[in-house]
């Protein structure tokens, strides 16, 4: 066996992955392996890939004829069925790494360590072992806010056979390591990547972000999942965690717990937070009440128009919330003095910069009521073209906006983000 064919996994993620012809297939998101009372060693058995449409398949190691070179080539006979991971496999990026192992060489003494990598190499054609672990002395417990701190300890290369505790659920691991082999994702990708994780290891993982991003990520899962998340986390902490997420999407997973959970949670948050939460609570999950968001971009009619494109330039706020300003009276916070209408940012960019906002007020849309139906939202949406309305009550205050991403949640299929694929071959 050559040392030429180790590759280590933590390197193959997000290498892409090639058919013979040079199209690409897809991208690694991990590697599957399982272990045996009848193998030396655990045996790689593929990888998961994700293809075009975020979803995650099975490729056999049989069917992987290079990996080299920063990418990875396949026979191109690749199953498109969504990768669902058996009891006896194991996701190496996924459940290994970060776990706490101890290594016992035979020229040393014993010692406690994390595994930070494996090393897997192919023993005869297409079959693949892991051969190698990659090690770091002298790890304490896992650490909230993935990258806010540094790891310690000498690090060691050992052979897997001197390592026990490798298959051994670890209930205090962290997940560093995960994370930063998929640090660049966007939220809603590592949300699937947390939705494939088994629910001990999801729950580790969301211990590792740091509340914005936790916020990101459990607005982009299934109901199921940001309860099962929720529950998990410290009762202070799931308060910060739904302060963190836009409004309409806490009040919304607010609506899935008991009474009892939502008024323990709500106590714990800030109170001008909580208060916002409560209001949308009010109001029915399919009406503009229970889809708009309490902080849409609010200025007063005096505000320039390089106020208005400094609001909308900043990260956090989102392309359907930044498509529009809203000009009130004060108080601007929600719910604001009088509404005076909507400038929209298409039109701010072609006026000059020391101008106010007033001045371009659209007055001939209409606010819609906090109860009407969904089905009257989308009308008014795809009437004007639309991609939010301003929410207000019956003397004129402004309480949110609609936009269209979150009818667009609503109107699908409750299981849309688990949505099952057809078994085809590329």
């Amino acid at each position: 066996m050559s040392t030429q064919s180790r590759v280590f996994v933590a390197r193959l993620a997000g290498l892409s992955v090639f058919d013979p012809l040079g199209d690409q297939v897809g991208r690694v998101r991990d590697v599957v392996i399982t272990f045996s009372t009848t193998r030396r060693r655990p045996r790689v058995i593929g990888l998961v890939v994700e293809v075009p449409g975020k979803r995650r398949v099975f490729v056999p190691m049989t069917r992987v004829t290079t990996i080299d070179g920063g990418q990875v080539i396949t026979t191109g006979l690749v199953n498109m069925r969504r990768f669902e991971q058996r009891t006896n496999e194991s996701l190496v990026l996924g459940e290994i790494l970060d776990r706490r192992v101890v290594v016992d060489t035979p020229d040393a003494e014993a010692f406690e360590a994390v595994v930070e990598d494996l090393g897997i190499d192919k023993e005869r054609l297409r079959d693949w072992s892991v051969t190698k672990v990659f090690v770091r002395k002298g790890q304490g417990g896992p650490r909230r806010a993935f990258g806010l701190g540094r790891r310690r300890g000498e690090t060691v290369l050992v052979d897997v056979e001197d390592v026990s505790d490798l298959r051994t659920l670890d209930a205090s691991q962290g997940a560093d390591l995960l994370l930063g082999a998929y640090d660049e994702l966007k939220a809603a990708d590592l949300a699937e990547l947390v939705r494939n994780l088994p629910a001990s290891r999801r729950a580790q993982v969301a211990s590792a972000l740091d509340d914005e991003k936790l916020a990101d990520v459990l607005e982009e899962l299934p109901e199921d999942d940001q309860v099962e998340i929720l529950a998990a986390l410290e009762s202070n902490r799931a308060a910060d965690v739904l302060e963190a997420m836009q409004p309409d999407d806490a009040a919304d997973l607010l609506n899935e717990l008991s009474p009892e959970a939502q008024e323990r949670y709500l106590q714990l948050m800030e109170p001008d937070e909580a208060a916002d939460l409560r209001r949308l609570l009010r109001y029915d999950e399919n009406t503009a009440g229970g889809l708009m968001t309490t902080e849409p971009i609010i200025l007063p009619p005096e505000a320039s128009i390089a106020e208005a494109l400094a609001m909308v330039r900043r990260v956090e706020v989102s392309p359907a919330i930044a498509a529009t300003v809203f000009v009130s009276r004060a108080p601007l916070e929600t719910p604001t003095g009088r509404y005076l209408g909507l400038v929209h940012i298409q039109r701010l960019l072609r006026e000059p910069p020391h101008a106010p906002v007033g001045q371009f007020v659209d007055k001939d849309v209409e606010p819609i009521s906090p109860d009407a139906t969904i089905g009257q939202v989308t009308r008014e949406l795809a009437t004007y073209n639309f991609v939010s309305l301003p929410v207000a009550d019956e003397d004129n205050h402004l309480l949110g906006a609609v936009t269209v991403d979150d009818v667009l949640d609503h109107l699908l299929p409750d299981d849309w983000r688990e949505e099952r694929h057809e078994v085809t071959d590329v």
